[in-house]
């Protein structure tokens, strides 16, 4: 199973931060643009691409004129995603390709492609030569104009005219948003012409091998969001990304627009441990040693970036970072980490005990919280008896937390991205009897099912498992079989929906040639469905009580992104839940709901989810300095309100606005942010732990008098099946 953090590649495209020592940022020469032209190992590559996608791939899509037509845009919207470069007379003499790419695929026919970045990187050429140029214009920030910096559902510029006054704009706001930072008008300069002078230089770096993996990813995502080829430099970085053993900050990124984006923080790392960077924030600025000088990086390609921050274990890198919900003008901060290897037993499962009261007297709930679904493969392999696992290592946490006599348990799994299949199936095997957890079906309409063979149960008390929007994969499968079996309650957000199995094929294992490195495919294979029929696939796990967040589901997870795998539903398997249902659930939702909608500290976080994503709506941007100004303080204000609000709730004291010079802080400073907070402060986690309270007191009692339910009925396949496809090593795939 794949982490939920590979999204389109191009503009989208995921990596770890994770990096062997001594790695250092390579100087890529220029290309020139008459060797922009496809290679022998392009058109081998190609065919073998086609070839796995037609006859292994779990969606049959028909390479035909519609989806070519889907695969030009995907590759336009590659190319220039603002819609800032090309013209639209460059579309109209394109779209002759429009509906010819899926010819050209059949035929390894890749001309036309390269005809189409050769002009992009024309325009860009052209385009950053007048923004330089800008940059000797004084600028007046007392008109009232504005910059409409999200160009997704924009047009494309008409003529000359349209596209520079999108770039005088453009210019014009990178301008003030350096200028309310505090900076000078003469380092404004300088920032900004090596800004741009960068970014015309990363796309003269383009060369042939990357122009081939852009095109290829606007097809294989044009199929499904998790289909991707990875050329021959991609693929060591995607070795890494598999590694049990990582080495770096510990970050997974993407890029958006021209920002380079966290889209997640890896347990266990540098970046994780220090509490200092964040899910969404943007990296915007790196600096080599705890004082070297921050380079600029927005526009930079991703593993350009990558590059940058890599370096050797115990060196310190900085980051500048644009906290998540700030616009494209928002406060900066400058954060130290010191690179180093990914511990894996800081990945592994925790526990904490939460007090709650009930009727004036204290109860205990115990949580664990579970990064990932791990196991030490290589140790096992080697026969140690002591092998870590996930299911090993809750057995034993379970056993301390019992000794503390616990009320009730909450299994933690928020931004859990998933891991071994096996380990989600032993791991509910702790909580349930034997029985059927997961159904995996292939893309020859093959089903296997995974059991619980182990009769034995760890835990049989009052249960909640914890999930958010980036809970994923194993994940849903572990929720999705203890609420089916009705064994505990699921709490929180919908999660992420990726119900899909992923393999890695080495395309050079199938080159008759051998002749050059072609890179790896990988392709959605297989897909998970519940032991009850539905596909955890798209919609993913919906909670018995949901917790609300400023955000709609149909925004998030597999629902965001272009081509996901439909939901769907095979037959039932052959399976008895430990309850016939929980009496009480209602009464628990409307418990839950009138108290947090009475806690300060819940509507606060709330209030902030809220605030992220009228950020995240927001398209347009004033180049009016007060204005600018003006909505800087009101969003300081507004997060110091609703920091201070958690803050009082757990009994602090409110920490003053504090006085900025400009809008750049550093950690060294103590600069505190809501982020901060809510690490220290679990509002979520703390509610979840009173709805386990009102579960083991009311709830759980009914719950606990065992049905006579009559078994589900068992589907047509029975208890047998093949394996979702004979290459696939399900303990190995993330």
């Amino acid at each position: 199973m794949t982490s939920p953090s590979f999204r389109r590649f191009f503009h989208f495209l995921t990596v770890v931060l994770a990096l062997f020592c001594g790695a250092v940022q390579a100087t890529a020469p220029i290309v020139p643009i008459d060797q922009l032209t496809p290679q022998s190992e392009h058109r081998r590559a190609t065919r073998l691409i086609t070839h796995f996608i037609a006859n292994y791939h779990y969606k049959k899509a028909v390479l035909d004129d519609e989806l070519s037509e889907v695969i030009f845009d995907n590759y336009l919207d590659a190319l220039d995603p603002t819609k800032s470069y090309l013209l639209q007379s460059d579309i109209d003499e394109f779209s002759a390709y429009s509906k010819e790419l899926d010819d050209d695929l059949r035929n390894s026919d890749l001309r036309s492609i390269f005809e189409m970045f050769v002009r992009y990187r024309q325009r860009v050429e052209a385009r950053v030569d007048y923004a330089l140029g800008l940059l000797n214009t004084p600028f007046n920030f007392n008109v009232d104009e504005s910059f409409l910096f999200d160009r997704k559902d924009a047009k494309w510029p008409a003529n000359d005219a349209e596209v520079n006054e999108l770039w005088r704009k453009r210019v014009k706001n990178d301008w003030l948003s350096l200028r309310l930072a505090g900076k000078k008008d003469k380092d404004i300069k300088t920032t900004l012409a090596k800004r741009y002078e960068g970014l015309k230089r990363l796309t003269e770096q383009f060369n042939s091998e990357d122009v081939f993996q852009t095109f290829i990813n606007a097809y294989t995502t044009a199929i499904d969001p998790h289909t991707a080829y990875f050329s021959p430099r991609s693929s060591e970085n995607f070795k890494i990304r598999m590694s049990l053993s990582l080495e770096g900050i510990g970050a997974v990124l993407q890029s958006d627009n021209e920002y380079t984006m966290v889209r997640e923080v890896v347990h266990g790392g540098p970046a994780g441990l220090s509490g200092k960077l964040h899910a969404n924030d943007r990296i915007v600025g790196i600096g080599q040693g705890a004082a070297g000088e921050i380079t600029d990086v927005v526009g930079w390609r991703l593993d350009d970036v990558v590059d940058l921050i890599r370096g050797p274990k115990g060196s310190v890198v900085q980051l500048q970072i644009l906290p998540k919900g700030a616009g494209p003008d928002g406060t900066t901060r400058t954060i130290k980490l010191t690179r180093n290897t990914i511990a894996l037993d800081e990945q592994a499962a925790k526990k904490k005990i939460i007090e709650v009261t009930n009727a004036g007297v204290k109860q205990k709930i115990g949580v664990i919280e579970l990064p990932t679904f791990y196991m030490d493969f290589e140790a096992r392999m080697q026969g140690n008896e002591n092998y870590r696992s996930t299911t090993r290592d809750v057995r034993k946490l379970i056993v301390e937390l019992a000794r503390e006599n616990i009320a009730g348990l909450i299994i933690d799994l928020r931004s859990n991205g998933g891991g071994s299949l096996s380990e989600a199936t032993e791991l509910t095997g702790l909580f349930i009897g034997t029985g059927p957890v997961v159904q995996v079906k292939n893309s020859q309409g093959r089903v296997q099912l995974e059991r619980d063979t182990d009769s034995e149960i760890a835990y049989s008390g009052p249960l909640a498992v914890l999930v958010d929007r980036n809970s994923a994969s194993a994940s849903e499968i572990f929720a999705a079989a203890i609420q089916d079996y009705h064994r505990g309650l699921i709490l929180g957000e919908p999660t992420f929906g990726k119900g899909t199995v992923q393999n890695l094929v080495d395309l050079n294992r199938f080159d008759e040639e051998a002749n050059g490195k072609l890179g790896q495919l990988k392709a959605t294979i297989a897909q998970f469905f519940r032991v009850e029929g539905d596909s955890t696939q798209f919609r993913g796990v919906v909670p018995d009580v949901s917790f609300s967040t400023g955000f709609s589901a149909k925004d998030q997870g597999e629902r965001a992104l272009k081509h996901s795998l439909p939901f769907a539903h095979i037959a039932a398997v052959n399976y008895t839940p430990v309850h016939a249902g929980f009496e009480q659930l209602d009464v628990i939702r409307k418990e839950h709901d009138e108290r947090a909608a009475k806690d300060p500290a819940f509507q606060a976080l709330l209030a902030q989810e809220r605030a992220v994503q009228q950020a995240a709506d927001k398209k347009e941007i004033s180049l009016l300095e007060t204005k600018r100004k003006a909505e800087h303080e009101t969003t300081r204000r507004e997060q110091n309100v609703r920091e201070n609000q958690i803050r009082v709730a757990h009994g602090l004291a409110p920490n003053p606005l504090k006085e900025t010079e400009g809008d750049s802080e550093s950690d060294d400073a103590g600069a505190t942010t809501e982020n901060d907070d809510k690490n220290k402060f679990d509002v979520v986690l703390e509610e979840a732990a009173k709805v386990v309270r009102d579960f083991a007191q009311g709830g759980a009692e009914s719950a606990h008098r065992m049905a006579d339910a009559q078994p589900v009925p068992m589907s047509t396949h029975g208890d047998t099946g093949t394996a979702a496809t004979p290459q696939m090593e399900r303990e190995k795939i993330h």
